[in-house]
């Protein structure tokens, strides 16, 4: 595998990784009951630095594409933070007595022991998936982020310098594009080889000829 394309495979698998923290985030993970009544318990309410945590690392997504070197690593490990916060999060939100401990407040009158808890689906363990992929995406930008390719790679032209403008104007009539590019590069795109050797002495009275 070519180092863009594990770049970009990174990229995708941080993507998942954030989109699953995202989309457990948004749900209810959650329902108390007390006699006839139900409490729906929120994510946002059990475990509300879900969200922050995903978006913080889709920005070090974005960071890692525009940084390079010893700074790739540093948001590397910045991202492993987010995603082992997303997954200490998810412990904590997927326990039934903090769903309780949040219900009661919500219905102060009922007696502890009459509340009763029922997970809603099982969106902890999705946002823990989605903590478990941006950590270890995290560990492999910290460790293997340095060869990769960053967003300027594309934009670099190849071949550029003097050298490579005289090579466009020597090579005949270069286009109009090229004409620009090598004023760009500093280069006079007018000049040719033969503008730039040096002249023949002929020979005549001032330099001894007969």
């Amino acid at each position: 595998m070519t180092a863009r394309r594990a770049l970009w495979t990174w990229v995708a698998v941080c993507v998942a990784g954030a989109a699953l923290v995202l989309l457990a985030a948004g749900r209810d993970w959650f329902t108390v009951t007390y006699g006839p009544r139900k409490v729906a318990v929120s994510a946002a309410e059990l475990a509300p630095a879900l969200g922050p945590a995903a978006w913080a690392a889709l920005a070090a997504v974005v960071a890692v594409l525009a940084t390079r070197g010893v700074w790739r690593r540093i948001v590397g490990a910045v991202m492993t933070l987010c995603g082992a916060g997303a997954i200490a999060w998810a412990w904590q939100g997927s326990r039934a007595g903090a769903a309780l401990e949040v219900a009661a407040r919500q219905i102060p009158l009922a007696e502890p022991g009459a509340l009763h808890s029922a997970p809603a689906a099982a969106w902890p363990l999705v946002a823990g998936a989605g903590g478990l992929l941006l950590a270890c995406a995290g560990v492999v930008a910290a460790v293997k982020g340095a060869g990769w390719p960053g967003m300027s790679d594309r934009y670099e032209r190849r071949g550029s310098g003097p050298a490579a403008a005289g090579a466009a104007s020597a090579g005949g009539a270069p286009s109009e594009r090229a004409l620009w590019d090598a004023i760009d590069l500093g280069a006079d795109p007018t000049v040719g080889p033969e503008d730039t050797a040096a002249p023949e002495r002929t020979a005549g009275p001032e330099n001894g000829g007969r």
